[in-house]
């Protein structure tokens, strides 16, 4: 997508001086338009020209005023603070630019009239089912984009790290395979552009803020693959970067003051990684200072968002993204890095414009209690709010991973998702929780369950019955696996995503997968159908002999979960659940299709069981 921006004039041949005679030709106007409406009239626009600071700067249009210019250290920058009022009406707006009292350049500004409804857009919540894909391994629509000329690294299959290939239009062709699935989300990985040399296929390496990577289609393209979920019913929820950007961004080329990046290029140092820092009441500044203002990666400059401008920056691109391609969510990335106070304003600024809108953060911690630490209006002892709504359940998702992977025991096997949901007090909303047993971080499910299918499937059965909002990785339905030492091996290709594959899940997978398929599509179908799961109670019972049974309850539903993680049929004692039974004593097996009686109800070994219980 072009910008939405002409150069009216360049500057006068006259003007004399070779650095001033170069002032004029802007290179980057951001926010690239803007929109009137919102609830907060401000904007800070950022203009990016050779010595474009020792101009004037003059807005004459009604509606909006010119509040205040901002000057950093590189003169090749400056921030306009403008206010655009309700009262104005959508148009051109001329921004010029003057030396001794001569327009030298024009900038045609265009805020526009807001989409209707756009404020009460519905974001991503328990009622929705997340599928995360990558784009650029899910499957190449169109090949004519795999190289493009203004792109550093070029399309290589054989490469592990390298670009495959895939985009928006492989993503667009297949939405009925999320929707067969139940999905109602689709969450995917960075689209914005990654002009790196090598590795850029995963995303986070972000050199352009304003643009989708070129090989995956045009800013147009992705709008019109929004357009088409939402025609299919499902949302899309776009990931977001703000703790780094990638070190070829054009701004690192031509920075726009020290206090843009945290440490220098050339001198940095990497973070620690210690997220437990953010909420101890002990800590050394130095370990803090090393876990949120240290470098993710030497490759990825940490973004200083304790910088108003960056801040402003980060906010303000967050509510383009949301109004002028009307996703429905938005996932940020490694969300503890940055400087939290600026996250809870992102928070905050967003909820303003879009009070039902959704934003899940990255909190990869394994403790309950100090994940809880940032969700909105968690009691933390320090007084801090993170304003984020959602955070992604950490400790459950290591908990899955270990529960049916070892012998029970006082607190191992199953007994681990219980205690994990017993800790569900520390949340101040556990509707609000991203659950999940596998990512493009972490090792495929399958590969940790040591290829046992029987365990995958109690998993699933797991994520699509408890409170949350459930997320699967593309292909964990049909049974990819990969070591989650090694990122190649877990962001394999999707077969069949790429003409010439031998083998193609789309329309024809091999007996074993299509059964993973299958018994996915049951059970996240039924639970686009179910209030008592998207939305009631949750009860459950102490594990016994890692033979677990949670409810999900409202007045009128009542849907239970039996999980039998052991090699031997156990024989269900109706006596003993009768509180969560509320005096059903039958009902119907999502999983099976069968009706079923619920006394003396025999639990085949290691298998699940989803019961819809008669009234």
């Amino acid at each position: 997508m072009k910008l939405r921006i002409t150069i009216i004039a360049a500057l006068l041949a006259m003007l004399g001086s070779p650095a001033i005679a170069q002032t004029g030709r802007i290179l980057h106007v951001e926010p690239q338009n803007w929109w009137v409406g919102f609830e907060n009239p401000s904007l800070q626009l950022m203009i990016h020209a050779h010595d474009i600071a020792k101009t004037t700067v003059s807005v004459d249009y009604p509606g909006v005023s010119l509040e205040s210019v901002t000057l950093v250290q590189n003169p090749n920058y400056v921030f306009l603070n403008l206010n655009i009022s309700r009262a104005a009406n959508p148009g051109i707006v001329p921004i010029k630019f003057m030396l001794k009292n001569k327009v030298v350049s024009t900038v045609q500004y265009e805020p526009k009239a807001r989409a209707n409804g756009s404020a009460e857009r519905v974001g991503f919540n328990s009622e929705d089912a997340v599928m995360l894909v990558m784009p650029d391994r899910f499957a190449n629509g169109d090949p004519s984009n795999d190289n493009v000329s203004s792109m550093l690294e070029k399309a290589d299959r054989n490469a592990p790290y390298g670009r495959h290939g895939g985009d928006f239009a492989g993503v667009s062709q297949h939405l009925d395979y999320f929707t067969d699935l139940g999905m109602t989300a689709i969450w995917l990985n960075p689209i914005q552009e990654n002009n790196m040399p090598q590795s850029s296929y995963h995303g986070y390496a972000i050199t352009d803020y304003s643009n989708v990577d070129a090989r995956f289609g045009t800013n147009a393209d992705f709008k019109a693959l929004v357009g088409k979920c939402h025609d299919k019913g499902l949302k899309v929820i776009m990931d977001m970067v703000f703790n780094h950007c990638g070190s070829n961004h054009w701004w690192m080329h031509d920075i726009p003051c020290d206090t843009w990046i945290n440490q220098s290029q050339a001198n940095h140092e990497i973070s620690n990684f210690r997220l437990s820092t953010q909420g101890d009441p002990h800590v050394a500044q130095v370990d803090l200072d090393r876990a949120t203002r240290a470098w993710f990666d030497h490759s990825m400059p940490d973004m200083n968002l304790a910088n108003p401008l960056v801040r402003d920056y980060f906010i303000q691109n967050s509510m383009w993204w949301i109004e002028e391609f009307g996703i429905d969510g938005i996932r940020q990335d490694t969300y503890p890095y940055p400087d939290k106070y600026a996250m809870a304003e992102w928070n905050k600024r967003i909820n303003l414009e879009y009070p039902n809108f959704n934003m899940v953060g990255e909190t990869w911690i394994s403790s309950t209690a100090k994940v809880s630490y940032w969700q909105k209006d968690a009691l933390n002892a320090d007084g801090y709010n993170s304003e984020l709504k959602t955070i992604m359940d950490f400790p459950l998702r290591d908990a899955i991973c270990a529960a049916f992977n070892e012998n029970v025991g006082w607190d191992t096997g199953l007994q681990r998702l219980y205690d994990v949901l017993a800790d569900d007090y520390q949340y101040a909303n556990t509707d609000n929780l991203l659950v999940f047993a596998e990512n493009h971080d972490c090792g495929r499910f399958l590969h940790t369950m040591r290829g046992d299918v029987r365990k995958q499937k109690m998993a699933t059965a797991f994520l699509a019955a408890v409170r949350g909002i459930p997320q699967l990785y593309i292909g964990s339905e049909v049974l990819m696996d990969g070591d989650g030492g090694q990122h190649s091996e877990i962001r394999k290709d999707f077969p069949g995503g790429w003409a010439g594959d031998t083998q193609n899940f789309f329309t024809a997978r091999p007996e074993r997968e299509d059964d993973m398929y299958q018994y996915t599509a049951r059970l996240f179908k039924f639970r686009k159908t179910s209030q008592a799961i998207q939305h009631g109670t949750l009860l459950h019972y102490l594990p016994q002999n890692n033979l677990y049974i949670l409810f999900r309850q409202t007045e009128k539903e009542n849907v239970m979960l039996i999980l039998n993680a052991t090699d031997e049929v156990r024989t269900l004692d109706a006596n003993h659940y009768s509180q969560g039974l509320r005096g059903a004593t039958s009902g119907r097996d999502i999983i099976s299709s069968q009706d079923v009686k619920v006394e003396n109800l025999s639990v085949p070994a290691m298998s699940a069981m989803l019961i819809m219980l008669d009234k």
